[in-house]
């Protein structure tokens, strides 16, 4: 669920208004606007810029070629049945404003379309957007969104997911420790998607260097693979979120998304599904990194891996000399977010 399929429709209640919302749209990622009319102008960086009416898009004045797609309102199965059997004849794409059942047609209208015409959906409601974005996997091709307020901006920005992009690669670091560290809670994050085996989260004590702890899809003996789930730390530990800041594993929450990060430094934002956070013995291993040396926290099971060079290995083979792999950022934060200042972790 991306930022680049979705249309800003700035609908304020006065033009000062719809001209900050777009303003702040810009600011925030968005590149695709559409205005009301009587409100056309300029914006700098805008990809495409529409004008949006009850029952038509069309392309704002002085654009060309000109472009005009009617908005068609799907009330009813039957209503679903007559656009379909007209969609051979309209020039794509095939925009509609759901009225009532939005789900189940949505899909069906996707399944129909088959690379004859992309679908768009136009909504004012929010809270459609996900499913408008997802539908048979894939979603509509775009989603004309009608915001009024500031706010609407920031609620439609907790549906989408940005690209994420790690400030630097994976990088080794050397074991010099590794040593029971009693008993202590740890944090089970079971996300809503499958990972890889060499895909888990970015995990440590100090902002400066974070362990790819790696998901549990590899099993045991005596466990079944669990590729949804990743035994992350103890509960003080940082772990990176999908938006670059970083959270404490024990203030994380159903829904927040999280950056998944596979050893060759590819990244997705996945979301919390669960947390399960239990009283397990813990080791501690510590990098190689001078007087701040970094630290993990893992609770001590042949299920805990962490990447290295040489593949995941488990919590209770780590051994001085492994090769672990992580990644280092900016280490002072507040509140998770990247701050400059002079600071000291240990």
């Amino acid at each position: 669920m991306t930022f680049d399929r979705i249309i800003v429709a700035a609908r304020g209640s006065d033009e000062v208004t719809a001209t900050a919302l777009v303003e702040l749209a810009r600011r925030r990622g968005f590149t695709r606007f559409a205005l009301s009319p009587g409100t056309e102008h300029e914006v700098p960086g805008a990809k495409e810029l529409w004008v949006v009416m009850e029952n038509e898009i069309r392309t704002k004045s002085g654009v060309v070629p000109a472009r005009s797609i009617s908005i068609e309102s799907i009330a009813d199965p039957a209503g679903l049945e007559s656009l379909l059997a007209r969609s051979s004849t309209m020039a794509s794409p095939v925009a509609v404003r759901w009225v009532g059942e939005r789900v189940l047609p949505l899909e069906t209208l996707i399944a129909q379309s088959q690379g004859r015409f992309d679908v768009w959906v136009v909504t004012d409601r929010i809270v459609e957007v996900g499913a408008a974005l997802g539908g048979l996997e894939h979603g509509a091709a775009t989603v004309v969104v009608e915001l009024r307020t500031l706010r609407d901006l920031e609620e439609l920005e907790r549906f989408l997911e940005r690209p994420v992009r790690l400030p630097e690669g994976l990088s080794p670091i050397e074991v010099v420790r590794c040593v029971p560290a009693g008993v202590g809670d740890r944090v089970i994050v079971d996300t809503t998607s499958l990972l890889a085996e060499d895909e888990g989260l970015l995990v440590g004590s100090a902002a400066a260097f974070l362990f790819l702890v790696l998901s549990e899809a590899v099993g045991s003996r005596y466990t079944r693979p669990r590729p949804f789930r990743v035994n992350a730390g103890a509960a003080h530990s940082y772990t990176l979120l999908a938006d670059g800041t970083t959270r404490y594993l024990s203030e994380l929450r159903p829904g927040d998304a999280l950056a998944a990060v596979r050893v060759d430094g590819a990244a997705r934002s996945v979301r919390v599904g669960r947390l399960k956070i239990e009283r397990r013995p813990l080791v501690m291993v510590q990098g190689d990194a001078g007087p701040e040396a970094p630290t993990l926290f893992v609770q001590e099971a042949e299920t805990v891996r962490v990447a290295s060079l040489a593949g995941g290995i488990a919590s209770t083979t780590i051994t001085t000399g492994d090769r672990l792999l992580g990644v280092a950022l900016p280490p002072a934060r507040h509140l998770g977010t990247v701050v400059a200042e002079t600071i000291h972790e240990r």
